[in-house]
């Protein structure tokens, strides 16, 4: 049974560092999460370290950005890991061949920068799908339509062998009140008609490898046993943690209030039965990162 929790601070001095999600748990895509912003200030003033480890397929620079704008202070965190970086460090090594199709909006072109952690980068071009080798997805070109408007195109790149290179493996996220399709999505679809994708963000350990570099940078002496793992996608952030036997605390408020009752905490019996339909024991639980 996963233990509910009144605050952070009620577990916080058991670890040494935090792998926080962003959306959902200290952002929604709009604005910062004032407790939530309060609560990791106060845990690095205590002397932990905050990772922000996020799905976003954008880089750790444009993230920064990003949280400027939505109002999340400078001292919440440490530094960033993102699925993006993860999943540009591959396709400069040549994951998906030189030539790619470009599924995404126009803000997340900033993946083709160029990565200087990669020796020898192959030059990776954007083109049409009928020229392509293989296939980067950041996300949707329209969030709000439906992922199988993208079949046709994906019916034609399974019979030519691409493979997808997915820079984000979350499905859904809450954009304010607005729930948007993300690039799992596409993902998963591609993956369901037969073709193959590749993943890099949370669950899949590429993000963790990344995200333990970014701690370590700083403190390389922590382990995983000290680190706690923090975000509101039972099929992200806790499926990974677990994945990576790293203690991690479920945010109930995010993408599964509705699933886990949650007001200001989650109804307990709805909480359990929950995370035994989706098969998932998080260390602590929680209403919303405070």
């Amino acid at each position: 049974m996963s233990q509910i929790i009144e605050a952070l601070s009620d577990v916080s001095q058991n670890y040494e560092a935090l792998f926080v999600d962003l959306w959902g748990c200290v952002h929604n895509g709009i604005t910062a999460y004032p407790d939530a912003c309060a609560a990791l200030q106060a845990y690095r003033k205590a002397g932990g370290i905050v990772v922000l480890v996020t799905n976003s397929p954008r880089t750790r620079v444009e993230v920064a950005k990003q949280l400027v704008k939505f109002g999340v202070p400078d001292d919440a965190w440490d530094t960033i890991a993102t699925s993006g970086d993860s999943a540009r460090a591959a396709m400069f090594q040549g994951t998906v061949g030189e030539k790619v199709y470009f599924i995404g909006i126009e803000d997340e072109k900033t993946f083709f920068e160029p990565l200087h952690l990669i020796k020898d980068p192959v030059k990776v071009t954007c083109v049409p799908l009928e020229e392509a080798e293989g296939i980067v997805c950041t996300g949707p070109f329209d969030a709000s339509a439906d992922p199988a408007e993208m079949r046709p195109q994906f019916l034609y790149a399974k019979q030519k062998g691409l493979k997808l290179l997915c820079a984000n493996p979350d499905i859904v996220v809450d954009r304010g009140h607005r729930r948007e399709w993300c690039a799992g999505a596409l993902a998963a679809l591609y993956t369901e008609m037969g073709g193959e994708s590749l993943y890099f963000g949370k669950p899949h350990p590429p993000i963790y490898d990344l995200a333990r570099r970014r701690l370590h940078e700083i403190a390389p002496e922590i382990g995983d046993s000290a680190i706690l793992a923090i975000g509101d996608g039972v099929r992200t952030d806790i499926q990974g943690a677990q994945g990576e036997d790293i203690d991690s605390l479920f945010i109930t408020g995010g993408l599964a209030a509705e699933e886990t009752r949650t007001e200001s905490q989650p109804h307990a019996e709805a909480l359990l039965e929950f995370l035994a339909k989706e098969g998932m024991t998080p260390t602590y639980s929680i209403g919303f990162l405070r």
